[in-house]
């Protein structure tokens, strides 16, 4: 028997298998992107919620080990706790059956036999990529394409595999693994972590049951020791996280080995005393697939009620302690790992961003406070948030770079590059926050103080400031264009106060009725507010613009349907 004769295409096979299921979870993503988003809200929802969640994600990604990472991100970068991390670990567990089942459907669905729907999934898929350039038949597209490559990964290594039906040492060594259930837990979690994939692990065992090489003592075994492999992914993940996001691969671990230890010793108990028979009988695609279903919701089941212990227990482990952020500058919505799913760390990117247009927020209050009512100690405050701005601005710029570098949809790189823009607007708008604050500076040391007319008017050029800005943040926020609306016409009314304050007030130097000093005092911080106000708009102007590209998308959709 001529081993490099399969092992070559199976290794090919397994290499279709794994790239097929990439390119599939790729285009389901971007087709998913904006219903992805809203795990961002979900996340605070009950813990059913938190499972329904990790299945639905994992299903899409094709991935247990991609959600955990992804989990390990979320709590990293505080978005998520460890309750909440918890309940999608266990989803994530539920959803990684699905890869089973799309495999397994070549035998309870003829229809889908890979021989005859591959190459005609990968041919239609080739069309729709090629017929036009619209971006959501472009998803589409590499959904089929991905299908269908995966359907011939699975074929070529169950064709691989099997000469080995004669062979008495690879049946031999099944018939071990089946007998010696440590041993057989042992070799799926192996193979499972030196893949770093459970599904790309599953997929092997599922190609070897189509040749009738697998029992049915053994896939149990095998099956319950991928579960296990799975979790060297999350711990791996965790190294250079904080402590509480190292927890993460603990509890994931605890989760596996707990359900793992309890139905082993249902499956010894049923396939040695109850129904001895069944375990060396042939296991089908379709079995394993059922069976792996039933161990994870089972497990699931289980761990529900027992959640907390396994938490507390990971705590212990790590030694984690609760403290929250103190430091402003560290970046709250963002971590690498969360790079793993695009379409969550574009919008973890936005997120951050609106976290940035608030504390440059808070910073221009306190610069005007500090000018308007010579309220002095928030200079030194207002240069320290300073400070963070620039930090948090270059950290979000780095990340949004990284993103562009990654399978992202058009409209996902349209919403990279207005982040781009935006954080630059918000970055000026600390940087005016910060000449404010000079200036005020430089009003208390020379002693320059202003008429109570002029306190008037700048505190109603003011008022109108802070208003575009804070609707234009919220309108970014939500994307709502009433608010964008609002912060035009505030930006207008700024640019009409500050041609009319700056005439009235060079009447006033004219008139010798306030100080050269304080009169170029009061005009360079007119100049500074109606910038402030022109970034606003900048700002507004992106969700403004958000929405007529959104409409002609869907106008567009409609038209080439």
């Amino acid at each position: 028997m001529n081993y490099a004769e399969m092992i070559i295409p199976f290794i090919g096979g397994l290499a279709l298998f794994i790239y097929g299921m990439n390119i599939m979870a790729q285009g389901l993503q971007n087709a998913a992107g904006s219903k992805m988003k809203s795990i961002l809200e979900a996340l605070t929802q009950n813990k059913f919620m938190g499972i329904a969640l990790g299945a639905l994600v994992t299903a899409i990604v094709q991935s247990s080990s991609a959600t955990t990472v992804m989990v390990v991100g979320f709590v990293n970068a505080g978005l998520m706790n460890l309750t909440q991390a918890m309940s999608v670990i266990m989803g994530a567990n539920i959803g990684t059956t699905a890869t089973g089942w799309l495999v397994s459907s070549a035998e309870w669905a003829k229809m889908f036999s890979p021989a005859t729907i591959a190459p005609l999934a990968v041919m239609v898929g080739v069309i729709l990529a090629m017929s036009g350039k619209n971006a959501r038949r472009k998803e589409i597209a590499s959904i089929i394409i991905g299908f269908g490559i995966l359907f011939i990964g699975i074929e070529s290594m169950s064709t691989a595999v099997e000469p080995l039906r004669d062979s008495e040492a690879f049946r031999s060594m099944f018939v071990i693994l089946g007998k010696n259930p440590l041993l057989g837990i042992f070799a799926g979690a192996f193979v499972t972590a030196i893949i770093q994939s459970s599904s790309a692990s599953q997929g092997i065992l599922l190609s070897l049951a189509a040749s009738g090489l697998v029992p049915f003592n053994a896939a149990v075994y095998i099956i319950m020791g991928q579960n296990i492999g799975t979790c060297v992914t999350a711990l791996l993940s965790g190294i250079g996280a904080t402590k509480t996001a190292q927890c993460v691969g603990y509890m994931h671990l605890m989760f596996n080995i707990f359900g793992t230890i309890v139905f082993s010793i249902l499956a010894i108990i049923y396939l040695t005393v109850i129904n001895p028979a069944l375990g060396t009988t042939v296991i089908t695609q379709t079995q394993i697939s059922a069976i792996h279903t039933m161990f994870n919701i089972g497990t699931t089941i289980l761990m529900i009620p027992l959640s907390g212990y396994i938490i507390k227990i990971a705590q212990k482990i790590n030694h984690v302690q609760d403290v929250e952020r103190t430091d402003e500058s560290q970046l709250v919505h963002l971590d690498k790992r969360m790079l793993e799913t695009p379409s969550l760390a574009v919008e973890g990117a936005k997120l951050e961003t609106i976290r940035l247009g608030h504390i440059a927020l808070e910073n221009l209050t306190n610069a005007i406070t500090a000018f308007v009512n010579k309220d002095y100690e928030k200079i030194e405050e207002v240069r320290h948030r300073e400070n963070v701005i620039d930090k948090v601005c270059d950290n979000i710029s780095e990340y949004l770079i990284k993103l562009c570098g990654l399978q992202i949809s058009e409209r996902e790189n349209q919403i990279v590059t207005s982040l781009l823009n935006t954080i630059s607007d918000m970055e000026r708008v600390g940087d005016h926050a910060e000449n404010i604050a000079e200036l005020a500076e430089e009003m208390k040391r020379e002693e320059i103080s202003f008429s109570p007319m002029a306190i008037e008017e700048l505190k109603e050029m003011t008022k109108a400031t802070i208003a575009s800005y804070e609707n234009a943040l919220k309108a970014l926020s939500g994307g709502d264009i009433t608010f964008a609306m609002k912060t035009a016409v505030l930006e207008e009314q700024v640019d009409k106060l500050e041609k009319q304050l700056r005439a009235s007030h060079i009447d006033r130097l004219s008139n010798a009725e306030c100080n050269v000093n304080s009169g170029i005092h009061f005009l360079e911080m007119l100049g500074n507010l109606e910038r402030v106000s022109d970034h606003a708009m900048n700002i507004a102007q992106v969700v403004l613009n958000e929405n007529r590209e959104e409409k002609n998308y869907h106008d567009e959709a409609i038209f080439q349907s």
